[in-house]
């Protein structure tokens, strides 16, 4: 009887746990079983690997062939395994052996990855960026198809090596032909000295007038708040949304990995070009609660995690189910989701930035100057009520947008803040955060919140009384003081003071107007707000 170990990993959520391919060979009649909790893709690889074994030349052992993935109790999915099942069979038959200067247990200190094909040659699998983080972790080498090279060299350059067909594996491991190292196939490398910028092209002075969203947009942008804009059709809230990644500060490498991480484990996989960019995620409203936080029988991520370190928006807010909205509830505050199936258990990160947007009536034309809407009351109510108490106070800013007036189309965009100017802004804002904190603004506990965000006394006396006549909850209090507090980042203020205050309960206003728009302030043209700098 003759057992070989093979080292590979399987995929559970965002961890990649350690699995050893054992192949035993014994006498008796032909049998090929394969266990350890194997989904049926796993269990087909029986086929594949003995096709591919005999295209390349080998020979298929006779007898008894039994593949134990170590630890039965994990579940395993994917063609991963396809790889090293085959070399375990080789070189439990002898068919492959190592060269003798190698130090006994090599095989365990090198992971393989790969689908075989019915001639040998290697297909990509899913995840192998969580797995190529792991085995960069542990000193691993790991060898891997080549579609899956600038995966794997994202998070493990140095270990990572490359192969097409499985004879390509064999010649490396006899010490014949070294796999090179897959470190050239590194296309869309991360350099934080020089940000992707996908919508480089778009800039905030594209959208004119609308000075009050501008300056909100900007102070969400410096303290990672969430946002609510709500104004008629064409005035520009998708316009803003989309020019919100490119005023956020260059994602660091840990952050970029962690981004690539969801998304290699996601049904759309990872694009190694996008590596370093931000997430912007316009989820349909039609979308359900489990595509939002995540679900289905392998507790795929959803949008709010594939929206990590990035901005999720949100259109048309009102009309998405009321146990969607619900579902952020939780994120919002936590900055992670945990996914529940019957036999699995998967906690993915949120840390997002909610943009949402809406109209201020079913029609849209609520408060129009030329009192072209006819929603009643009562509609206008239900309309804005699918909206919760509970949620409103999770969001931080919500600003009012009026349609924008004909003298707006012609002033010259030099008047305008550039996404430029604003982008270096914010990220002064975020560094004196981080130097003073160690995290945004938006994601200070209370205690945090106490000591950082305090008002001086005149600035306390403002928020008491806006929270006595008002009836803020202790939340949206909380929230005024953390937008107050990145306001006076922006100003580099020591200290928040009344001025801060003040702005920030003027950035909420369904807070001001008992959680309804004032309809005659959709209709004024936009006020400027540019009155302190960036």
């Amino acid at each position: 009887m003759a057992v070989a170990r093979v080292a590979c990993r399987a995929q559970v959520g965002l961890t990649a746990p350690l699995v050893h391919v054992e192949v035993s060979l014994a006498s008796g009649l032909p049998v090929f079983c394969i266990v350890g909790l194997a989904a049926t893709v796993v269990r087909e690889s029986k086929e594949r690997v003995r096709a591919a074994l005999i295209h390349s030349g080998f020979e298929f052992p006779a007898g008894r062939i039994t593949v134990s993935l170590a630890p039965a109790d994990l579940p395993k999915e994917g063609g991963r395994f396809d790889l090293p099942i085959a070399l375990g069979i080789l070189l439990a038959s002898g068919q492959v052996r190592a060269p003798a200067r190698n130090a006994p247990g090599a095989w365990t200190r090198c992971e393989y990855y790969g689908e075989l094909g019915l001639t040998g040659e290697l297909n990509p699998v899913a995840g192998i960026l969580p797995a190529a983080a792991q085995a960069q972790r542990h000193g691993h080498q790991l060898i891997v198809p080549h579609a899956n090279a600038a995966e794997a060299c994202a998070a493990a350059p140095a270990l990572a090596h490359a192969a097409t067909h499985l004879l390509e594996v064999c010649a490396h491991l006899r010490g014949v032909a070294a796999l090179p190292l897959c470190a050239h196939a590194r296309t869309g490398a991360h350099d934080p000295s020089s940000p992707p910028r996908a919508n480089a092209h778009l800039d905030l002075t594209d959208v004119r007038g609308q000075s009050l969203a501008k300056r909100a947009l900007i102070i969400a942008a410096a303290g990672a708040h969430s946002l609510l804009m709500i104004g008629p059709p064409g005035s520009g809230k998708s316009m803003l949304a989309q020019r919100l990644p490119d005023l956020l500060p260059v994602l660091s490498q840990e952050e970029a990995l962690e981004v690539a991480a969801i998304a290699a484990v996601s049904s759309a996989g990872f694009d190694p070009a996008r590596l370093g960019e931000r997430p912007f995620r316009t989820p349909h409203h039609t979308a359900s609660a489990a595509a939002l936080v995540g679900g289905g029988g392998r507790a795929r991520p959803g949008e709010v995690s594939l929206a990590h370190h990035g901005v999720l928006f949100l259109d048309e807010l009102p009309e998405f189910e009321r146990v969607v909205l619900e579902a952020l509830r939780e994120p919002l505050e936590t900055g992670v989701v945990s996914v529940a199936r019957a036999a699995l258990k998967v906690q993915y990160p949120a840390a997002f930035q909610l943009i949402a947007a809406m109209n201020p009536c079913p029609c849209g034309r609520l408060g129009d100057a030329a009192g072209s809407c006819r929603c009643s009351g009562a509609v206008v109510q239900r309309y804005r009520g699918r909206i919760s108490g509970p949620l409103l106070d999770r969001l931080d800013l919500h600003v009012e947008m009026p349609r924008v007036v004909v003298a707006e189309f012609d002033a010259p965009p030099a008047q305008e803040t550039s996404t430029r100017t604003a982008a270096a802004a914010v990220t002064a804002a975020r560094h004196i955060q981080r130097a003073r904190q160690g995290a945004c603004n938006a994601r200070l506990d209370d205690a945090e919140v106490a000591r950082w965000c305090a008002p001086d006394a005149a600035g306390r006396r403002l928020l008491d009384a806006a929270v006595e006549r008002f009836g803020l909850s202790a939340r949206s209090r909380t929230r005024v003081l953390k937008v107050a507090r990145t306001i006076a980042d922006l100003e580099r203020a020591p200290q928040v003071g009344a001025a801060q205050v003040g702005e920030a309960m003027m950035l909420r206003c369904l807070d001001r107007a008992g959680r309804e728009p004032a309809p005659r302030a959709l209709t004024a043209p936009s006020a400027p707000c540019d009155r302190r700098p960036l």
